[in-house]
């Protein structure tokens, strides 16, 4: 009997990554490569915009640092080269808290924290494999921002380096980061375009037609 052998899938590594087209957007989780397209869309932008301007106006005197998408994220497994690591993300949002960990290519090891706003595209990415991803590299709070059902879903790092129960949340208020203390984030304010938007679009659904005038 032939035996037929599978050649096991390739790969890639970051070393990779820095050979591919500047203008295509991709991260790579555990050497599998996804394609980053298609843009987010115009409310997911909105959203990002505001939650950077209120965490940089809050991090002005503090050593800790916050960098919105495109910002490569590198996770080593253990000291391997650049060239050789095999995840390297682009979170929508990270906070890193140690200088040490930034050079000039992005941040190398696990952020503080970490917000991600779900897109239809993303969606299973980052419920699923960046969840366990996070987890397993350390990082301290890790925010889910839901657009669509307007909620936020934080998990946080416990002493065991295991991530809680999901603690899920109204988008509405104002919603504590649990990392940085003293920093509250205003998801009204965070929410204001898309909430502008559905009020927008009741008027017009509400204003009378042609013929009933």
């Amino acid at each position: 009997m032939t035996q037929t052998v599978t050649a096991a899938p390739r790969k890639f590594t970051y070393g990779d990554y820095l050979t591919w087209p500047e203008e295509e957007r991709w991260e790579i989780i555990d050497g599998v490569a996804y394609d980053m397209t298609p843009a987010p869309s115009r409310i997911h932008q909105e959203i990002l915009v505001d939650l950077v301007r209120q965490i940089s106006t809050f991090l002005l005197e503090s050593v800790c640092r916050v960098y919105a998408a495109p910002f490569d994220v590198r996770l080593p497994e253990a000291g391997e080269a650049d060239a050789d690591i095999l995840t390297v993300v682009q979170p929508d949002i990270a906070i890193v808290c140690d200088p040490a960990k930034l050079d000039d290519r992005g941040c190398r090891g696990a952020p503080d924290v970490v917000i991600e706003i779900i897109s239809p595209a993303t969606a299973v990415r980052d419920q699923i494999h960046k969840v366990a991803l996070y987890e397993k590299h350390g990082v301290k709070e890790y925010w889910l921002v839901h657009p669509t059902d307007r909620l936020v879903t934080v998990r946080l790092l416990g002493a065991d380096g295991r991530y809680g129960p999901p603690q899920i949340y109204e988008a509405t208020g104002t919603l504590p980061v649990a990392s940085l203390t003293g920093l509250e984030i205003d998801l009204d304010a965070a929410f204001r375009w898309l909430q502008r938007r559905e009020e927008g679009r009741e008027k017009r659904e509400k204003a009378p037609t042609e013929g009933e005038v």
